[in-house]
């Protein structure tokens, strides 16, 4: 449990409990996925969308609905009243939007009717890097039709784990790889070792902790 997965976790935990939206945007590779998946596994009517994989309105939708259980095949109209009846209908559904960024103009668009038409019944958690918040910025800079109320729906704010100072940030990307070194590493590893090779870069411990695994395996 690194900083960032209690931080993610309260978060939405939060989000879904008070049916409220949010919008996440930090660097890569610190436990956002990791975060995301672990609290759909543990958590009722909380599902996990990477949307770098449905970037369309029409892919978006569908899976949402499927994720949730709501026939998702037939007409679009259809699946899209169906899920927003059935969000409706459920207690507190949460929707977590990895990769928002990735998300063509059309789908976010779909997000902001989606949110509109389940406004206090359903949570809507977007994450991303700092390539989201720089689109929105730019698409309110230049009058999107849309982004303006998107970011409003979303809390007029950018929520963030990692500190701003550089060396700060760097205490607290190996404080995290430490924890993670610690718990996952074969017994008697070097985990100082590993930390500095990995720069504080999870998915870069993961591999570090893998090749020591197959070496004494």
């Amino acid at each position: 449990k690194t900083p960032t997965f209690d931080f993610i976790t309260a978060q939405l935990e939060l989000s879904q409990q008070s049916s409220l939206s949010a919008i996440l945007v930090d660097i890569p590779n610190i436990g956002k996925t990791f975060t995301a998946k672990y609290y759909v596994r543990s958590h009722k009517n909380a599902v996990y969308i990477d949307c770098s994989q449905v970037k369309t309105k029409t892919q978006l939708v569908r899976k949402i609905a499927s994720e949730f259980g709501v026939s998702s095949g037939g007409w679009y109209h259809n699946v899209y009243e169906d899920l927003c009846y059935y969000l409706r209908s459920i207690d507190h559904p949460l929707v977590i939007l990895d990769e928002a960024g990735d998300l063509k103009n059309e789908a976010m668009l779909e997000l902001k009717a989606m949110w509109n038409a389940t406004e206090r019944c359903c949570a809507w958690y977007m994450m991303g890097a700092d390539g989201l918040k720089e689109r929105i910025r730019r698409s309110i800079d230049l009058k999107m039709v849309g982004y303006t109320e998107i970011f409003s729906r979303y809390g007029n704010h950018y929520s963030k784990v990692t500190p701003d100072d550089g060396r700060e940030r760097e205490q607290f990307l190996n404080g995290q790889a430490k924890i993670v070194a610690k718990v996952n590493a074969p017994e008697g590893t070097d985990i100082a070792a590993i930390v500095r090779r990995s720069k504080g870069g999870l998915r870069r411990v993961y591999t570090e902790i893998e090749k020591l695994k197959m070496t004494q395996g």
